[in-house]
């Protein structure tokens, strides 16, 4: 096991070099420039997102689309995540991942955006779309399109499954004792119980689970920063400062490069939004739009609260609660731990935020990995292939709840890079698609009511 972890972590070391980092933050530069800074049309996003789009094709609206893609999203990576960057990479490692999130919105949008365009309708009346059908309709590469399919369905056992199982039984255990195995059953069992009834389901769990979740966790680190306010500023001065040189950081911080900085905080980033590896577009396929327009910008929203609310506030918390007790080492626990302690100085109220948090954004994780795991397994292998992947990702569930956190997070760390170089290759080589369909309909008067434009790159 020893042997097996370190190859993923030489593996992961690899993947995650400075190649895949010019990569990723380059194709969020780029379609922010090409698509005019789509980030300024966030605040319409936010309102489509709670409109329906009355005569729209889909299987679910838009906002259940959006809450599904979050639930996915705003996970482990918001709390955990958080603290492992802070921890590997030092508090500047924050303003990276923050980064990442606010110009991830512009690929959030573009991949969202493909993945509509060119979704397709299933025998049943199912809409199912993605990177992998953008990469063979749209680039006529199949080969490519497997290949993010096969990645895709693999992950979910890993980022969105085995990651989210350990975190929770993991935290329950260090703070209630309870063995691993029974938060693995319980989780095993409500995950079995929503997947009995496919993507509607997963998408009313979702709609219900997030709003509240996300509310009561960000007034809760509200009301820590509240305590803590004497920290706050002296916090951002040591994200902002760390993120550009290699000095020893104050607290209980250790000294770490800028490059270990930028690793940790667009991995964790990555992690955390998804934007550029090509998973929420499978769900935002599924949503009742009447162009990929729409949905492309309700779902290039959902970067916006993961990353740039979610996690900037997680980071506050994390890296004002070290700075308060220098006593918290960093340099000698994981991110897991790190978390824990910097949510534990705040008595009751940090480790009743910390426990919530984590038990919903993992569980609500859990289930829309499913939805894309599921779709991707059945790109490859048709539809027979659902109930079994269910199945085998219920009993994951289970085992992932007592699997060493580390390994789990190198795995996870591996495959999202896997599943991003071919959806970033999808989003770059259709970007002149993308700039003509923005421009179609946000032109210079938004008028998201156009009809479509006729791709001639689609599949007879």
């Amino acid at each position: 096991m020893e042997q097996f972890g370190a190859f993923v972590k030489m593996v992961d070391g690899y993947l995650w070099g400075p190649w895949l980092l010019i990569l990723l933050f380059g194709t969020h530069l780029f379609m922010t420039i090409r698509t005019g800074f789509i980030q300024r049309k966030l605040g319409l996003g936010i309102k489509l997102s709670v409109t329906k789009d009355i005569g729209g094709a889909g299987d679910v609206s838009q906002f259940g689309a959006l809450t599904t893609a979050l639930a996915s999203t705003i996970g482990t990576g918001n709390i955990i995540g958080v603290g492992t960057a802070i921890a590997l990479g030092g508090p500047g490692a924050v303003l990276w991942m923050w980064l990442t999130g606010v110009f991830g919105i512009a690929t959030k949008y573009a991949e969202s955006l493909i993945a509509v365009k060119f979704r397709v309708k299933t025998e049943s009346g199912a809409m199912l779309g993605g990177a992998m059908y953008a990469l063979e309709r749209g680039l006529k590469m199949k080969w490519l399109a497997v290949l993010f399919a096969a990645f895709t369905a693999f992950a979910a056992f890993g980022i969105g499954n085995g990651v989210q199982a350990n975190a929770v039984a993991s935290l329950l255990n260090e703070t209630f004792q309870v063995p691993l195995w029974i938060p693995g059953i319980i989780m095993a069992l409500l995950v079995a119980l929503v997947l009995l009834g496919g993507i509607h389901w997963i998408t009313n769990v979702c709609v219900r689970l997030v709003p509240l979740m996300a509310l009561l966790y960000v007034v809760g680190c509200l009301i820590i920063l509240g305590i803590h306010r004497a920290y706050i500023l002296p916090a951002i001065q040591e994200i902002c400062s760390s993120a550009f040189s290699a000095r020893a950081a104050g607290g209980g911080f250790i000294a770490a490069g800028v490059m270990s900085a930028a690793r940790y905080g667009i991995a964790r980033g990555l992690f955390s939004n998804e934007s550029g590896m090509g998973s929420a577009p499978i769900v935002a396929a599924a949503a009742q739009t009447r162009n990929s327009v729409r949905q492309a910008l309700v779902s290039s929203t959902g970067t916006f609260w993961d990353t740039v609310v979610v996690c900037a506030i997680t980071s506050l918390v994390i890296v004002s609660s070290v700075i308060a007790n220098p006593s918290i080492d960093s340099e000698t626990i994981n991110g897991g731990v790190l978390t824990h302690a910097a949510f534990d100085q705040i008595p009751l109220v940090g480790t009743v935020v910390l426990t919530f948090g984590l038990i919903t954004f993992a569980f609500s994780t859990i289930l829309g990995w499913s939805y894309y795991g599921e779709r991707c397994a059945e790109y490859l292998f048709g539809s027979k292939i659902n109930i079994p992947y269910r199945f085998l990702y219920v009993i994951v569930t289970f085992v992932g709840s007592m699997v060493a956190l580390d390994l789990v997070w190198d795995i996870a760390d591996a495959l999202n890079a896997l599943m991003a170089i071919p959806n970033l290759v999808a989003v770059l080589l259709l970007s002149n698609l993308i700039v003509k369909e923005t421009k179609h309909y946000l032109g210079n008067i938004d008028d998201l009511d156009k009809d479509p434009i006729p791709s001639r790159n689609e599949l007879k």
